[in-house]
């Protein structure tokens, strides 16, 4: 499982991060891919000209598999599991834009500068479950694309390609979008005061602190909870100034959804846990992350990078 979110600075600088939950890593790494990266695609041909992109993710001939990225241009994209929900077409689709499930979210910041750009393409998209090798099934997957205006969720069910805007800046896993979005009208009575003493005939009553009005935010690791807190944490957290903060901001509200090793097994006895968190700040093309075994926050940042390479940096 997965926990995705997008907020801005007081500048409207985007920062843009997500958790990897899941029983074991893949051996992911930091990924750029430089401007003068050639990539082929699978349906789309060669793309010749493309930003600068950094992630983390793997690469598998030759390809970078992005669990999430960004490009230069201040357009992110992460994507989390949706099992049971994203249903991909088995073939390409006449008159459409083919987009294997791998190369999504690589094609999505290849090709646009904005969610505006995006959202308007993605409407004559058809994204087509083809495996990039025997190796590496398909995942079922659901996406949040985000730059400084705001977000989107990308879903590709039964129904097809399916858009939604976020105002919310955050995503979880199944079920779909639109159920979280309308759960949330059940935590209405979530508020961050703390509220004042009231009477009860002749008795007086306080509260025993802060967090009164909180009671009732669950705390369980479940998809749909994990999507009420980290919306909760996120729309209160207060906007900051500077990038130290900022990037704090970032974690501090991931790891409220991060999930503890031995706390929530999957149907196969593992257990999941936050294999990563990671998030891009566009104030400073910086990829910043840490791991489960060490929580040191680390960062790459693409103004190091030689931007005009033609192969693929990996850190």
């Amino acid at each position: 499982m997965c926990t995705g979110a997008r907020f801005n600075d007081n500048a409207g600088n985007m920062y843009f991060g997500r958790n990897l939950d899941w029983s074991v890593g893949y051996g992911e790494k930091i990924v750029v891919v430089p401007r003068g990266y050639k990539y082929k695609s699978a349906f789309l041909g060669e793309i010749t000209k493309s930003p600068a992109i950094i992630g983390m993710g793997i690469v598998v001939e030759n390809t970078p598999l992005y669990f999430d990225c960004a490009n230069e241009d201040g357009l992110a994209i992460a994507g989390l599991n949706f099992p049971g929900y994203a249903k991909y077409e088995t073939e390409a689709v006449d008159e459409k834009n083919n987009v294997v499930a791998y190369e999504f979210p690589l094609w999505v910041v290849l090709n646009f500068s904005s969610v505006d750009e995006a959202k308007k393409a993605l409407k004559d998209v058809a994204i087509v479950a083809k495996p990039i090798n025997e190796q590496f099934p398909v995942s079922e997957l659901h996406w949040i694309i985000g730059d400084a205006k705001g977000s989107i969720v990308v879903e590709y069910t039964e129904r097809g390609m399916e858009i939604f805007e976020n105002d919310v800046d955050i995503l979880t896993n199944q079920p779909g979008f639109g159920w979280h979005k309308e759960n949330l009208r059940n935590y209405m009575n979530l508020f961050p005061q703390t509220p004042k003493e009231i009477k009860w005939e002749k008795a007086k009553l306080t509260a025993f602190g802060p967090g009164s009005l909180m009671q009732g935010l669950p705390g369980d690791y479940y998809s749909p909870s994990r999507f009420i807190r980290a919306a909760y944490l996120n729309t209160h957290y207060p906007v900051k100034t500077s990038e130290e903060e900022n990037v704090s901001r970032l974690f501090h509200t991931l790891t409220g959804v991060a999930m503890i090793d031995g706390a929530a097994a999957m149907l196969d006895g593992q257990f999941e846990k936050t294999i990563y968190t990671g998030g891009y700040s566009t104030a400073t093309q910086t990829y910043y992350y840490n791991t489960y075994e060490d929580p040191a926050i680390k960062s790459v940042s693409l103004k190091d990078c030689e931007l005009d390479s033609k192969e693929l940096i990996i850190k």
